[in-house]
């Protein structure tokens, strides 16, 4: 059913492509985000696993044949058009993508978070410590993602207690489903055990490649998410987090250290990049 909506919904708009592709584009991107939300809502109330959801069951045997363990550090990536949270896992100096797992709901449209009560889910790079885990969550476990950040209270953005939860319900938070939520749980304890002070969770309104941001040229946000596409580049080209500033009320990046598990918080600091090494 699904795939017959997602074919039925292409046909429908490549037929007025030639016509006026820059809505077109756009209400494509609007219709695929409907028939994925039915879908979700439909597995919800039949107790069916959303789409996506690995074998929580078998989860040593999933780390054996990725030659990965509990206890090595970790990195987050969300990604919100896509429902995605991506779990990289520290191996040797690198990390590596261990599971792609889809997110439930998240609230708001794309963009950041500006203001308490607006219901938007934060959109930046954010750090996690053990002190923003709560095991006795209303929502299962959850972990505070640390918005408000410095680039946050910079423009005076407010909110609290923005959290990646278990549950399905969202009013700006990033809500994982109980199941999935107790697999990160899992590997999140046992990184700070292993002794990771922090990892970082970089939140993204889409794939940030340079079509996706191409799409949205002329938005709002472009300038933003050009800067947040920097931070992505350098984990693609390295796997290793990169080190992220704020510079004159901007996200800066440069290429983390090899071997870096991602333990800095974000600083104020202008660096000199060297924008041929980008």
């Amino acid at each position: 059913m699904r795939k017959f909506l997602l074919f039925l919904i292409i046909v429908i708009c490549a037929g007025v492509f030639s016509y006026n592709w820059t809505p077109t584009r756009h209400y494509i991107l609007v219709a695929l985000d409907a028939v994925d939300y039915i879908d979700r809502k439909v597995r919800r109330r039949l107790g069916i696993p959303l789409a996506g959801t690995p074998d929580l069951a078998k989860l040593r045997q999933r780390l054996k044949e990725e030659n990965l363990e509990l206890g090595s550090a970790v990195f987050m990536r969300i990604f919100k058009r896509e429902h995605e949270l991506e779990l990289w896992i520290k191996r040797d100096n690198k990390f590596v993508l261990f599971e792609t797992y889809p997110i439930c709901r998240w609230s708001g449209r794309l963009g950041p978070k500006l203001k308490q009560g607006d219901r938007q889910a934060p959109e930046g790079f954010y750090t996690v410590s053990r002190g923003q885990l709560n095991p006795n969550s209303r929502w299962y476990r959850s972990f505070n993602l640390g918005y408000p950040n410095l680039l946050d209270r910079s423009y005076g953005r407010t909110g609290d207690y923005l959290m990646v939860h278990g549950g399905c319900s969202s009013i700006g938070c990033y809500a994982m489903t109980n199941p999935v939520m107790g697999e990160l749980w899992e590997f999140i304890t046992h990184a700070f055990r292993g002794g990771q002070k922090r990892f970082h969770v970089h939140v993204f309104p889409f794939r940030m490649t340079e079509k996706n941001l191409a799409i949205h040229t002329g938005h709002q946000w472009h300038a933003f998410w050009s800067d947040l596409k920097a931070g992505f580049d350098l984990f693609e080209a390295s796997r290793v987090p990169p080190q992220i500033s704020v510079c004159r009320k901007r996200y800066q990046a440069i290429a983390g250290r090899e071997g870096s598990v991602g333990n800095q918080t974000i600083t104020r600091q202008c660096r000199k990049i060297n924008v041929g090494s980008l």
